[in-house]
């Protein structure tokens, strides 16, 4: 029983070290073309990610929590509805920092229901692919605010928790002009949960970025 259960543990948490080893290629490979140059130069000679450029984003699409039911049989949802409001400035062509505020949504849970919120700052990377496509990656920390109702037959925890925990992220963008992009991102977030530690929250999203 003690195997089983390691095994599962072990497949449950399998996915981060290898996003988080995707993520360290990304920027490690960002840093090298920051000490090379950004070959993603416009005819006017300007940048489209110029020293000291800024941004602000709208993410939307669905969230999806790694979140056990409990007992009794109660019906349960996964996914709820998510967006993620943001806004940064890169240091270089390639390397920056982000703000922002992510809404998990709400979903039916153990007879009652759980919400999440929260508040990230990360370290941003940006590798240049073509002319108007990017890869995007980021890694932070987000405080997070947690709220979880059930029904008391279903032996979950119910009440209010907060915390920072770890955030990571890749993304790809395009770039339909100099200001204005389209951005389709994947992010997992860890958050502290009653009765339960952090657990993942991870959310798929696409949206639009306006660059000023």
């Amino acid at each position: 029983m003690k195997k089983t259960t390691s095994r599962l543990s072990l497949l449950k948490h399998s996915r981060a070290p290898s996003l988080g080893l995707a993520l360290c290629a990304l920027v490690w490979s960002v840093g090298a073309q920051a000490q090379t140059g950004n070959p993603n130069r416009m005819s006017s000679g300007t940048s489209m990610y110029g020293l000291g450029s800024s941004y602000v984003g709208l993410n939307a699409g669905r969230s999806n929590f790694s979140l056990n039911n409990g007992l009794g049989g109660f019906s349960a949802d996964k996914r709820a509805n998510a967006y993620n409001l943001y806004g940064g400035g890169y240091f270089n062509d390639n390397l920056g920092v982000e703000l922002g505020y992510a809404d998990f949504g709400r979903i039916s849970r153990a007879g009652g229901t759980t919400r999440a919120q929260g508040f990230n700052v990360s370290l941003v990377g940006k590798m240049p692919v073509a002319s108007s496509f990017n890869l995007l990656g980021r890694l932070g920390t987000t405080y997070g605010r947690t709220d979880v109702t059930a029904s008391p037959a279903s032996g979950v925890a119910t009440g209010r928790e907060n915390g920072f925990g770890v955030s990571y992220g890749l993304g790809a963008e395009y770039l339909f002009n100099p200001t204005l992009s389209g951005v389709l991102q994947y992010d997992e977030y860890r958050l502290k949960f009653a009765g339960a530690g952090r657990e993942r929250v991870n959310t798929t999203s696409l949206g639009l970025r306006y660059r000023f």
